[in-house]
C-alpha cells in the first residue's frame, strides 16, 4: 500500500470520525477537524514531480482552508474563517489557471453565476451586516469553481475531472453552510456539510497528487 493510500485511509478515518463526534457533541470534534484537514495537505505536500509551482499554490489553498477551519470552530470568528477560505480559492483559482491558462468558458461562467446571484438574492435579506463580505465571497468560489470545471472542459482528463468535481462539492458545501446559517438551519448539517467540503477538498488534493507524481520531473 503506498502512502497516498495510506493518507487517504487516514483521511476517510479522521473525516469520519469527525462528522460522528460534531453530531454527538463531543469536544473531539475540535481536536479531530483540523487533524483531518492536515492529512488531506499531507497529499500534495508530500508528492515529488513537476508543476511544482502549480503544487505549492495548492498547499497554500490548502493551508488557507485549514485556518478557516479553526476559525470556524468558534462562531464568534465566522468573519475570519470566510476570510481564509476567501483567500484560499483565490489560491485554488490561480493554480487551476497556472496548469492550462485562464479559461473563458463562457457557459460554464453563465451557468455558474445563475447558481451563485440566486442564492446570494435568496439570502440577500437574512445577511444583515454581512452582506458586501458574503458577496465577495460568492464571486471568489464562483471564480474558482469557473476555472476548475473549465480546466477539465478543455481537457478531459481524469485529474482535471477530479479538480472540476471537488469545485462543485466545494460550492455545495459552502451553499449549505450559508443556508443552515443564513436562512433555515436543517437536521443533518453538519453530516452534509462536512462531509461534502472534506471530500471537495481531498479530490482536488488527490488530482494534485496525481498530476505531479505522473508527470515528468
Amino acid at each position: 500500500m503506498n502512502h497516498r493510500a495510506v493518507l487517504n485511509l487516514c483521511i476517510f478515518l479522521c473525516a469520519a470520525t469527525s462528522i460522528v463526534l460534531d453530531y454527538v457533541g463531543s469536544m473531539g470534534y475540535f481536536f479531530l477537524k483540523p487533524i483531518t484537514t492536515v492529512l488531506v495537505i499531507l497529499l500534495p505536500l508530500l508528492v515529488k514531480g513537476s508543476h511544482q509551482a502549480f503544487r505549492k499554490l495548492l498547499v497554500a489553498a490548502l493551508c488557507f482552508c485549514l485556518l478557516g477551519d479553526l476559525f470556524l470552530l468558534n462562531d464568534e470568528y465566522f468573519l475570519f474563517g470566510l476570510g481564509a477560505f476567501f483567500v484560499a480559492h483565490l489560491l485554488f483559482a490561480k493554480a487551476f489557471v497556472r496548469l492550462e491558462g485562464f479559461q473563458k468558458n463562457v457557459t460554464t461562467a453563465i451557468v455558474l453565476l445563475g447558481i451563485g446571484v440566486g442564492l446570494y438574492l435568496w439570502l440577500y435579506p437574512d445577511l444583515g451586516a454581512l452582506k458586501y463580505p458574503v458577496a465577495a465571497y460568492v464571486f471568489v468560489i464562483l471564480v474558482m469553481a469557473w476555472q476548475g470545471i473549465a480546466v477539465y472542459l478543455k481537457q478531459r482528463k481524469l485529474t482535471y475531472g477530479l479538480f472540476a468535481f471537488g469545485a462543485l462539492l466545494f460550492m455545495f458545501s459552502d451553499s449549505m453552510i450559508a443556508v443552515d446559517k443564513f436562512k433555515t438551519p436543517f437536521e443533518l448539517s453538519g453530516v452534509v456539510i462536512l462531509a461534502s467540503y472534506w471530500l471537495a477538498i481531498a479530490f482536488i488534493a488527490n488530482a494534485g497528487y496525481l498530476l505531479v507524481s505522473t508527470s515528468p520531473e
